[in-house]
């Protein structure tokens, strides 16, 4: 994302003509989700994608026509159909679906909106790109409670709105060979990845060179260190089942986009039994992944955290369904 606003930026800078195109809605296999990005200025240089093939294709040679064009741009929606046969608006796909995609042309009157959003994701500071046929901007502080929300009435009163400043976090309780595992790999899928364990000189945990954070902390206390938020993602992998519990028990009353916890059935029933006997409601238990992961037979650490990432992707992309 920073990537491609920064890519405006620098576009608009050079006093270029950008053109926006956002995925505000889809259904079905349509390539393009909500909040797929693709930008094209004047010289023709693009970056980003809306779904690719054809579709993107075509769209991005009618963008770079409308930039050439003198006349002054204004925003508007295209519907694009995916099924082979549609009489209408036949996007070029045929993996079926559909998918509406804002087109807002930008100049260099919006340099100070994307200077604003580059130094939100820059320095983390919550905020919400908007945009709707009146303006474009970028609201200080606000937060949403989804990463991207949007709402399409008529091809004339619509709105996207995106949480800025505000990345996907992991927190990894257990800094051993899974913890280091699962570091490396949410490092490499952009996640801020915070890693805590409860043991001093613990090689794994100080060769973790792909965490943003690493503490070594008391885990009775585990709670005062992940906050709530649709964005949080929160993996305990300890070393002992007495630390997972502890854990456990501070993470169910958080609200936090995913919880999950490694152990077998009989180590996962213990702890639940336990929980209960304190007073835990077992109705919380419902929103623990344990055994964490998708089932694929793993065994080494890496193919745990293979595992892992992919249950948290499907958690994380799946409530991006089509409007």
């Amino acid at each position: 994302m920073n990537t491609l606003f920064s890519f405006i930026h620098n576009k608009l800078k050079e006093e270029q003509q950008i053109m926006l195109m956002i995925v505000m809605g889809w259904h079905g296999s349509s390539p393009g989700k909500t909040g797929f990005k693709l930008a094209v200025s004047t010289d023709g240089q693009l970056t980003g994608s809306i779904g690719g093939g054809a579709m993107e294709h075509r769209l991005v040679e009618k963008a770079k026509k409308e930039l050439k064009q003198e006349q002054h741009l204004k925003p508007y929606l295209l519907f694009q159909n995916h099924e082979p046969d549609a009489e209408e608006n036949r996007s070029g796909l045929i993996c079926s679906g559909n998918q509406t995609i804002l087109h807002y042309p930008l100049n260099t009157d919006y340099i100070p909106v994307i200077e604003q959003l580059l130094d939100s994701i820059e320095n983390e500071q919550k905020g919400v790109f908007a945009i709707s046929p009146e303006e474009l901007v970028f609201e200080e502080g606000k937060q949403l409670k989804q990463q991207v929300q949007t709402e399409i009435i008529s091809e004339k009163d619509w709105k996207y709105q995106e949480q800025m400043g505000m990345p996907d976090s992991v927190y990894i309780f257990g800094g051993g060979h899974v913890g280091l595992a699962v570091s490396k790999l949410f490092k490499m899928l952009d996640f801020k990845v915070h890693v805590f364990d409860n043991r001093h000189n613990l090689n794994t945990f100080e060769e973790n060179h792909f965490a943003h954070e690493k503490q070594i902390i008391h885990y009775p206390d585990a709670g005062k260190y992940v906050p709530d938020g649709f964005n949080v993602y929160v993996i305990v992998v300890t070393f002992a089942h007495k630390s997972d519990e502890q854990i456990l028990k501070e993470m169910l009353y958080k609200n936090i986009r995913y919880l999950g916890m490694m152990g077998s059935e009989k180590k996962i029933s213990t702890i639940y039994e336990n929980l209960k006997k304190e007073g835990v409601n077992p109705d919380l238990f419902l929103k623990v992944q344990a055994p964490i992961g998708i089932p694929i037979s793993s065994e080494t650490p890496e193919e745990i955290a293979v595992s892992i990432a992919a249950q948290i992707i499907r958690k994380k992309n799946g409530s991006k369904a089509g409007n």
